[in-house]
């Protein structure tokens, strides 16, 4: 049974897609002040079916889907890549989609809590007829959305169609989300010398669960030791210099059940309706850096002689995007990014 609630905002969609065909569906539910999950369950059995699948096999199926869009979305990034999903691999709580360069994501499946499969009617353009748009989209228990996959090909590949064929009306419960309470630095007596001890960047995250602390809260303990912060414009001064320089970085945007990475060489920043956007040929980040809030220059200890990174965090403290130089694994650091970290420090330094 629709409820006069679902009905409002089945109508409300309408409306908004009439006047605006490729409105985003985020953008849409903020302005109902509902969750983007919320948004799409409401379109149940009309244009919207759940997927009764397991957050694993979900995974398998994307290497099957042929070229598609990924999307992940942090509170103030959005990466886009174009391709084919790799091979999945991983365990029964992470998957692990390889493919630097390509496709390249971690899905952290304890967060994912809503699989569906979407079709929306995309308008008739100069060159194309009106047709449809099917996407595999992924949220977590808020409603926010963990990952999403537009299919590209035309005819799909069959595997959608065993999508479609698995589709139901299972309606979705979502929980509200709270936002974060900000609290004293807590002390952690111990966390320079195991900072300092570290031989492989991803000991970061059990450095982190061992003092509880969040990412943020770590930098700010280690200012001056292993971290340095910095102005919020740096963020745009070093993928301007990335750029000009042809120096190839990794992107790390992160939604709350996925990470998406891309790696190569970056175009040009451009800013558009207050955003700051890299349009490249098979991938594109938006940016909403005038949101940013705090910007740090974090060093990691690891056998090869250290990586250092750019975090840009939110308001909330919330991570929104990471930059890393391109290296392969036992490789020291590229001499082209340190030097460009060095510039940057420097130029802090005198401001």
């Amino acid at each position: 049974m629709i409820t006069s609630q679902q009905i409002a905002i089945i109508e409300a969609f309408d409306a908004a897609r009439a006047a605006q065909p490729r409105l985003p569906a985020i953008e849409i539910a903020e302005r109902l002040s509902i969750s983007e999950g919320e948004l799409q369950a409401a379109r149940l059995g009309r244009d919207v079916w759940t997927l009764p699948l397991s957050p694993s096999d979900i995974a398998a199926y994307l290497p099957q889907l042929g070229r598609v869009k990924a999307l992940t979305r942090s509170r103030l990034a959005v990466l886009e890549q174009t391709g084919d999903y790799p091979e999945l691999s991983g365990g029964p709580q992470t998957g692990l989609l390889l493919n630097p360069g390509g496709l390249d994501l971690r899905l952290l499946y304890t967060s994912w809590h809503w699989a569906c499969l979407i079709r929306d009617s995309m308008p008739a353009t100069s060159t194309q007829e009106a047709q449809w748009r099917w996407s595999l989209q992924i949220f977590n228990q808020h409603g926010c959305a963990v990952h999403k996959c537009f299919a590209l090909e035309n005819p799909l590949p069959r595997p959608w169609g065993a999508l479609a064929a698995l589709g139901t009306r299972d309606t979705p419960a979502f929980t509200q989300s709270m936002p974060r309470l900000k609290r004293p630095l807590p002390e952690a007596p111990t966390l320079a010398s195991e900072w300092g001890a570290m031989r492989d960047v991803h000991q970061f995250f059990a450095l982190l669960q061992r003092h509880h602390l969040e990412r943020i809260e770590a930098n700010q303990l280690m200012e001056g030791r292993y971290t340095q912060t910095l102005p919020v414009n740096a963020l745009e001064t070093v993928l301007q210099h990335a750029s000009l320089r042809a120096l190839p970085l990794m992107l790390f945007v992160a939604s709350p059940g996925c990470v998406q990475i891309h790696t190569g060489t970056l175009p040009t920043p451009q800013r558009a309706h207050g955003w700051l956007n890299l349009f490249g040929e098979q991938f594109t980040l938006h940016l909403d850096d005038t949101a940013i809030d705090q910007v740090w220059q974090v060093s990691k200890p690891n056998r090869d002689g250290g990586v250092t990174s750019i975090e840009a965090f939110d308001a909330e403290g919330s991570l929104v995007l990471q930059l890393y130089a391109e290296r392969q694994e036992g490789r020291v650091e590229r001499r082209e990014w340190r030097q460009l970290l060095d510039v940057l420090g420097s130029q802090e330094a005198v401001a």
